[in-house]
């Protein structure tokens, strides 16, 4: 079963998908995949927090911040993973050490995560919500942003379960979740 989360920041996206993810997982191995690559202390303090939180839930980490599809040559069959998060990873993939700007990155995300969601059995998928506003944006955010709603539309087409998470609430749009 294949599940993508959306939602805004800090609205309880993480804490849905470790359950869901946990639940897919079964007696299988739970593996979570980090995406962000920290550039600060901020960044650093974040994923600390996050390992913190998960601490004795049972993950097997995986770093990996660009080509997302390696992962799969580095887990065991069954079980499950959990990927946190589509939007660190478009970043990483997009804007290139260097200053370095990857047009095409959005597209070639997008193909990926396609591959990983129909290669992996069991994946839970989490990206944030960033289209709400009207801001128009200098022309690297804005084919970010065009690079994130392939990638989120992609998987919103390819998954089983498809949840909307707003102030630790969340709307089901399709499928059905397993917690």
């Amino acid at each position: 079963m294949t599940v993508f989360i959306s939602g805004g920041c800090k609205n309880g996206k993480s804490t849905l998908a470790e359950r869901t993810a946990k639940a897919l997982a079964g007696d299988g191995p739970l593996y979570y995949i980090a995406t962000m690559i920290p550039h600060d202390e901020e960044d650093e303090e974040r994923i600390r927090r996050h390992v913190a939180a998960r601490a004795g839930m049972g993950f097997i980490t995986l770093e990996q911040g660009r080509d997302i599809l390696q992962c799969l040559s580095r887990a065991r069959e069954g079980g499950a993973f959990l990927m946190d998060s589509v939007t660190a990873l478009l970043s990483n993939e997009m804007f290139r050490p260097g200053g370095v700007m990857d047009w095409n990155a959005g597209e070639r995300v997008a193909d990926d995560l396609l591959r990983f969601a129909r290669s992996c059995g069991n994946a839970v998928f989490v990206s944030d919500f960033i289209y709400s506003d009207a801001g128009r944006y200098d022309e690297y955010t804005e084919a970010y942003r065009r690079g994130l709603a392939l990638c989120d539309k992609t998987l919103a087409r390819a998954c089983d379960t498809v949840v909307e998470v707003c102030s630790s609430n969340f709307i089901l749009h399709k499928g059905e979740l397993p917690v």
